[in-house]
């Protein structure tokens, strides 16, 4: 396996933890659990962003181009209605 390709896969894997967190935070009634996994979160986030910051440098990610501002207001008025 190259390094382009276990860069993705962490990537994704750090993605999929993401989730499940932002999941089970909500449905935890336990203060305490609720603030670990908040940090737990925090952590995994700043990793993510880390190895953002690698594959972008290395150039095995290239983010979509901006939104105009024309898009942003489309989206913003979108969500506004619901």
């Amino acid at each position: 396996m190259n390094e382009k390709a276990m860069v993705a896969d962490t990537l994704a894997g750090i993605n999929g933890e993401l989730v499940r967190y932002g999941e089970m935070i909500p449905q935890t009634e336990n203060p305490e659990l609720k603030q670990t996994l908040k940090q737990i979160r925090n952590q995994c986030e700043m990793s993510q962003e880390e190895i953002y910051k690698i594959a972008r440098t290395k150039g095995y990610y290239v983010p979509a181009a901006k939104a105009t501002r024309e898009e942003v207001e489309h989206v913003r008025s979108v969500l506004n209605q619901g």
